[in-house]
């Protein structure tokens, strides 16, 4: 039998769940009991139902919205479909919001984590694992901490290793992840990156 775009798609997005340690089942079958994870096909929302549903230890966390592979080009475009499911109640659970977003054509894969201050999403290259997921939820997210680094200790950095790492707290806080450091040969810029490093692994969980 062939195969629609739509179906390819939900097989690749399938195989993937699994691979990543979900258990994938149909809104009419659920059982809870069967693993962790459970990705659930065509979960009933008040806004219709959503393509999957993801839930941790009979917790609802996430909401996959799924394209077609030819969709990929616009895949960002579809996040407000994603964030409706998301914002509506489920059935048997009630006014839940759920806090994770995907989108996934099977290849490309978006996500998003609305506790951001500002939620973008940004490609990944397979899906969470539950156990990650539910971490991840038990967690304030990241870009949250990082609006909590401290003052930067200037003690035996140079003048321009301090604007240079001062500028990249500010740039990360103002949810602007890529920056461009220009340095002078010799001024330090592997010491300046270490800091970085060690001020987002040791004040942000990075």
């Amino acid at each position: 039998m062939t195969l629609t775009p739509e179906q390819i798609s939900r097989k690749e997005i399938d195989r993937k769940l699994e691979k990543s340690g979900w258990i994938v089942q149909n809104y009419k079958q659920i059982n809870f009991s069967a693993g962790r994870g459970i990705a659930v096909r065509e979960y009933q929302t008040e806004a219709g139902p959503a393509d999957y549903i993801l839930f941790v230890d009979k917790k609802p966390i996430g909401v996959i919205e799924a394209k077609r592979e030819d969709e990929a080009h616009r895949i960002t475009k579809v996040e407000e479909q994603g964030l409706g499911y998301a914002t509506s109640g489920l059935k048997h659970v009630g006014g839940t919001d759920l806090p994770f977003i995907y989108e996934s054509t099977g290849e490309i894969t978006r996500f998003t984590d609305r506790r951001d201050p500002k939620p973008r999403s940004r490609e990944v290259f397979s899906f969470h694992r539950p156990e990650t997921l539910i971490k991840r939820f038990e967690q304030r997210s990241f870009c949250e901490r990082l609006l909590d680094l401290p003052e930067l200790n200037i003690d035996g950095l140079r003048e321009c290793q301090v604007t240079a790492i001062n500028n990249l707290d500010k740039s990360f806080k103002e949810a602007r992840p890529k920056a461009l450091v220009q340095m002078a040969t010799g001024s330090g810029k592997t010491f300046t990156a270490i800091t970085t490093i060690y001020r987002l692994l040791k004040h942000a969980g990075a």
